[in-house]
């Protein structure tokens, strides 16, 4: 691998000048991260900040596009952790190797929110304690696979439709790596979707059935390439769709689900429910515009004309940091309208906390780095659970 990226020509990939005819001479492998592979380039960047090349006389960080003298094909096999892992003509050789590939195709960040999201609002039906039962249970568990299911269809059509762009901006997800062919990725969405809406249909209940269906149909419009379709192209849209399944199915939908299904109760809209289904549409917009941010540059390249894109990173950062802030505002206003001192200890004390937190490190981001952006929207993720953990402590009187 050294006598490849020795005497090779470079071009930096992420910052748009090129280098030709420059002889890089690399001692070891330890010196670079190599981010992603094929045939006949080589996608890396400096394994440590104080260990920079000179190009020109000046430092470069960003990407490199390597070329090798001479083609031979291999592969990386990328992750968030080990992102400079290589291995030369591999596959998955273990099923350590495959659950990982598989772990990062599901997008664990949004199965945890989905999971928590769910288990949040179904407890929101709670009247009394004999509600607390295993007839419970039973529905959060149904809901929650059926879901789960769906999810990973939804994640795995992004992928499926984004392989090129990921090969920018995403490069260890297991398409983009070509850890998985697009026949595999094909039939791993075609199996979950086909199994979430069988195990939605045997359990008979019609919320669920609905918030599957209405998932599916958005999750396909926001990401696949056909006419009038793909909306993530535009950035309301794209952001509308994700308000609609995150914010008003899962809430509405799964709480019909525990209410009517597993309850038998008549339908009833709760005043936490509006609350929660409310403060849930403003993270849940943010969610949209933040997760652009970081991948700004594969956008560009392919069309994508999301908020981040046509407005700017730093505007659209602090436009979610300022809704997330005056989401928290509210919350903190509201819970302390509680009659329940419980409550209104727990909503105020951690919607502070939060709303502090955040603050704390938005003003700590380096907008010109796209891992501190990428670490940032991860962090906004655990805003969102920290907010489901805290809805069913709601009691609100309006």
């Amino acid at each position: 691998m050294e006598s490849l990226l020795s005497s090779s020509s470079l071009v930096s990939a992420a910052g748009g000048f090129g280098w030709r005819k420059q002889n890089l001479k690399l001692q070891s492998l330890s010196e670079i991260r190599v981010l992603r592979s094929d045939s006949c380039k080589v996608i890396a960047k400096p394994k440590f900040r104080n260990n920079l090349v000179r190009l020109d006389g000046k430092e470069s960080s960003s990407l490199w596009l390597l070329y090798p003298k001479r083609k031979s094909r291999f592969r990386v096999n990328a992750t968030a952790s080990q992102p400079e892992a290589f291995e030369p003509n591999s596959k998955p050789k273990s099923f350590r190797d495959s659950l990982d590939a598989f772990y990062r195709f599901s997008r664990p960040h949004t199965v945890i929110g989905t999971v928590l999201s769910i288990l949040s609002v179904s407890f929101l039906a709670v009247e009394k304690v004999s509600d607390i039962s295993p007839l419970l249970f039973t529905g959060i568990l149904e809901a929650v696979v059926a879901a789960l299911m769906m999810n990973i269809y939804i994640v795995g059509l992004n992928q499926l439709s984004d392989v090129e762009i990921d090969k920018v901006n995403k490069p260890y997800l297991p398409l983009a790596s070509g850890e998985y062919s697009v026949t595999t990725g094909i039939a791993i969405v075609a199996s979950f979707s086909i199994m979430s809406f069988w195990l939605g249909w045997i359990v008979g209940s019609w919320p669920l059935f609905w918030a599957l269906s209405v998932s599916f149909i958005l999750g396909t419009a926001y990401s696949i390439n056909l006419p009038l379709l793909r909306w993530k192209r535009f950035a309301l849209v794209a952001a509308m769709c994700i308000l609609a399944v995150r914010a008003i199915i899962v809430q509405i939908a799964f709480y019909l689900h525990i209410q009517t299904h597993v309850f038998g109760r008549p339908i009833l809209f709760t005043r936490p429910l509006i609350f929660a289904t409310a403060f849930m549409s403003f993270f849940s917009v943010v969610i949209a515009l933040f997760k652009d941010i970081p991948d700004i540059e594969g956008d560009k390249i392919f069309g994508i004309r999301s908020f981040s894109v046509t407005l700017g990173q730093e505007k659209v950062f602090w436009t979610c940091v300022s809704l997330l802030q005056m989401a928290y505002a509210a919350a903190i206003l509201v819970g302390a309208t509680s009659p329940f001192i419980w409550s209104k200890v727990i909503s105020v004390v951690g919607h502070v906390i939060l709303a502090s937190t955040l603050w704390t490190r938005a003003k700590s981001v380096d907008l010109s780095s796209k891992t501190e952006i990428t670490s940032c929207y991860m962090f906004i993720w655990k805003l969102f659970y920290a907010e489901y953990l805290l809805l069913p402590f709601f009691e609100v009187t309006l």
